[in-house]
């Protein structure tokens, strides 16, 4: 019974008995078929994608079947379920289709957060339509129409409910944090974000769901959803990269390795390895670009677009005239080291 992915997690139910979200530690990808099959015998899965609600008393098998199959972190996690009072669920996914529930597109959230798989890795259509805003607390996540009950009944008790945010996702750092990252301001990078090894993300850095990083990084401006940046490459201070929820469409906007984004600049196509964007620079992809040559004279003038992917360039704004020009990049972006040592 060939799987995609598959978790055994707590999920938070409103008071209609909605899950409105879900944690899972320790999701598998791409899970054996022994281990599929056994999960079957005990939870009724039969196929397809289902959401399966767990009871503890179950768990003890479940935990045996996860450490029959080398899952050892999620037979950890079943076997301390046994003990739980919060609602369980066991997401299987046989494929990697548009979720049609809450528990499945947390799932996927995870998956990426976990660095299972990378930004674009699996579906999300139909994702932030399927999710709704929720207020999350330092008493867990609460249903919106929920929230004054809950803020009251705390006041009553002499405790006061504090409302970290309200949004359709929470900050990743409540579900997981990957090894050798540095992160200033943990609110800023949402559940679904990809933070590679060796990221630093400062206090005004940002990372979007099914965005992030391949590895060191530093993270000084914004990473909008959907875009990706390499290796050793630097967003600085302030910058923004257009997402396909900011102005970048279905185009797919990445950075490559060894680049910069100089502060307060901005990038809306896709840019290749060892490239510069000064300082105040925003190119969309409809930018008029003038081509300098070796010595600087002028060549021809393009879209910003007719560059996508292509490496060792130089893009800055002429001081005189104003036009945006682009030249060959010859030095190569080196971040300090000192920023990016996590431990």
């Amino acid at each position: 019974m060939a799987s995609f992915a598959l978790a055994l997690g707590t999920a938070t139910q409103n008071q209609d008995g909605k899950i409105i979200e879900a944690y899972f530690p320790a999701p598998l990808l791409n899970p054996s078929d022994d281990l599929v099959s056994a999960l079957s015998v005990l939870t009724g899965y039969d196929a397809g994608n289902q959401v399966l609600a767990i009871a503890p008393e179950t768990c003890a098998a479940i935990s045996e079947a996860f450490a029959a199959a080398g899952a050892q972190q999620a037979a950890n996690f079943a076997s301390k379920a046994q003990q739980t009072t919060q609602p369980l669920v066991l997401v299987i996914l046989e494929n990697d289709s548009k979720p049609a529930s809450v528990a499945e597109g947390f799932l996927k959230l995870q998956l990426i957060s976990h660095r299972l798989v990378k930004p674009h890795g699996v579906v999300l259509d139909g994702l932030f339509g399927l999710l709704h805003n929720i207020a999350w607390t330092n008493q867990g996540p609460i249903d919106l129409p929920e929230l004054p009950e809950r803020q009251m009944e705390a006041r009553l008790k002499g405790e006061t409910l504090t409302v970290e945010c309200v949004d359709k996702f929470p900050k990743m750092t409540d579900y997981v944090v990957p090894a050798g990252v540095r992160i200033a301001d943990t609110a800023r990078v949402r559940l679904g974000a990809h933070v590679g090894e060796g990221t630093t993300v400062m206090h005004e850095g940002f990372i979007n769901f099914n965005a992030g990083t391949e590895g060191k990084s530093m993270i000084e401006g914004r990473i909008s959803a959907g875009v990706m940046v390499g290796q050793g490459s630097d967003i600085g201070g302030g910058a923004s990269i257009m997402g396909t929820l900011s102005g970048g469409g279905q185009i797919v906007i990445s950075i490559g390795e060894n680049s910069l984004l100089g502060a307060n600049a901005g990038l809306g196509f896709p840019l290749g390895d060892r490239c510069t964007i000064e300082s105040g620079l925003y190119v969309t992809a409809g930018t008029k670009v003038t081509m300098l040559d070796a010595d600087g004279n002028a060549v021809e003038s393009i879209k910003a677009r007719d560059l996508a992917g292509k490496s060792d360039l130089l893009l800055r704004r002429n001081s005189k005239t104003g036009a945006v020009e682009c030249l060959t990049n010859k030095t190569a972006v080196e971040l300090n080291h000192e920023l990016h040592a996590n431990n």
